[in-house]
């Protein structure tokens, strides 16, 4: 940061000069990780580009359909680059899938019947698909509902999968099998190609039949494989989330074994309709450049959380991965212990955010949740995960969940501001 840079944030954001020399000094020890996220970019830009050639993509791709939308030769480009980026059969690209949860939820109802089991390996999922499966809430259409069976198969204490477990835990229904690679609000790794890997060969070693599930959500773009490539069978996402690298206003998409994507499709639509129809309103051009910038701005987010990590870290809080460790997703975590640091770190995220910087967000109940939670996010695209924003349940050990960050710069601003809020209100000193 150079002196005209300096003197601006102090004068504009009333950043102090201890928070300017601390921020200076981690980012000058972080710059060796830096390459090698560099690194991972440079080769899932390549691959996009690729597979964007391969399909001849071009700029009559970018109309839009209405109404029914038959014969949208956008998207079907757009699902076939998709295909091929995440080395599947098939894939499920719309806009009208309006959260990862429900492109999760297309996988599950597609390709599960009653008397069915859902076996998940990676602990209670994420908070939004409890009601999904059915254990928490009543009624509604859950899994639950449908006479589909769930069990769960808790993580070791490490947070690593249980291998050996799973052997034990499959049974003659257990249908589909579910990993959630990102740590979701838990304080554990997110799963690393490799890991899932290894759960998919025991699986399938017991029964090739048995469909593996990968919630892919936050991991896409960090390593230079996706789980398709570690055997998984299908997988699902989130466009305002790292595929849609910003710019999707909205979606989510769904790859892997035709059969399983094609099940989902016609969950999304209706049996008989599936994939062909859904009109894509103009938005085609939208979701292949921000598919495109992906690989870049998933390093920009990666860039942003080794540097909040590393500043934490040296401030005396724990965080999950700590700065220098491989990571498979876009969250950092970290444990504050207290409500006010955690409150204070909140809302000096959103002080630095282009959109909404106005506002002062409080702990509320959020539908989907077990207990109040603070989010802080001023995103062009509401609720965009690959926006800076930074999440936290009001519970113990308040531990809040930070992601993405179009640009390294505005994640460094907005940790800025939340130590300035945090060195005012005198809940941490350096």
């Amino acid at each position: 940061m150079n002196t005209l840079c300096q003197d601006f944030i102090r004068n504009r954001f009333g950043i102090d000069t201890a928070v300017i020399n601390l921020t200076q000094s981690v980012e000058n020890e972080i710059r060796d990780i830096f390459r090698e996220i560099d690194a991972v970019k440079e080769s899932n830009q390549y691959k996009v580009i690729a597979a964007m050639q391969e399909h001849s993509l071009s700029d009559t791709h970018f109309t839009g359909t209405t109404g029914y939308g038959y014969n949208d030769r956008g998207r079907e480009i757009l699902e076939a680059v998709y295909a091929s980026v995440f080395k599947a059969e098939d894939a499920l690209v719309r806009h009208q899938i309006v959260a990862g949860t429900q492109a999760i939820a297309l996988c599950l109802y597609g390709n599960l019947r009653p008397g069915d089991e859902l076996l998940s390996v990676t602990g209670k999922p994420y908070d939004t698909l409890e009601e999904v499966i059915g254990i928490r809430g009543e009624g509604a259409g859950s899994l639950k509902d449908f006479g589909i069976g769930y069990r769960q198969l808790d993580l070791l204490e490490d947070g690593g999968i249980d291998y050996n477990g799973i052997k034990k835990a499959l049974s003659d229904t257990t249908k589909m099998v579910f990993i959630q690679r990102s740590r979701g609000y838990s304080w554990r790794n997110p799963l690393k190609i490799d890991e899932i890997k290894k759960a998919v060969d025991i699986v399938k070693e017991i029964n090739k039949n048995i469909i593996v599930m990968v919630d892919n959500c936050y991991g896409e773009f960090t390593e230079t494989e996706e789980p398709i490539e570690a055997g998984a069978d299908i997988l699902a996402g989130s466009l305002i989330k790292n595929p849609g690298g910003g710019l999707a206003p909205a979606g989510g998409y769904i790859a892997g074994k035709k059969e399983y994507v094609e099940n989902a499709a016609y969950r999304l639509t209706t049996p008989g309709l599936g994939r062909e129809v859904g009109p894509t309103l103009g938005n085609n051009r939208l979701m292949f450049q921000g598919l495109f910038l992906a690989p870049h701005i998933v390093s920009e987010s990666l860039k942003g959380a080794v540097f909040t990590a590393a500043v934490m870290q040296k401030l005396g809080f724990d965080t999950s991965p700590g700065p220098d460790e491989i990571r498979s997703d876009i969250i950092q975590a970290i444990r504050f212990n207290d409500p006010e640091s955690m409150i204070a770190f909140c809302q000096g995220i959103q002080k630095g955010s282009p959109v909404d910087s106005f506002v002062t967000p409080e702990p509320w109940e959020m539908p989907g949740y077990d207990s109040p939670v603070i989010m802080a996010a001023g995103a062009f695209v509401q609720g965009s995960s690959i926006e800076l924003s930074a999440d936290a349940p009001l519970k113990p050990p308040y531990t809040a969940y930070m992601q993405g960050g179009l640009v390294h710069e505005h994640v460094k601003l907005g940790v800025m501001i939340a130590l300035k809020y945090m060195r005012e209100r005198k809940l941490v000193r350096f």
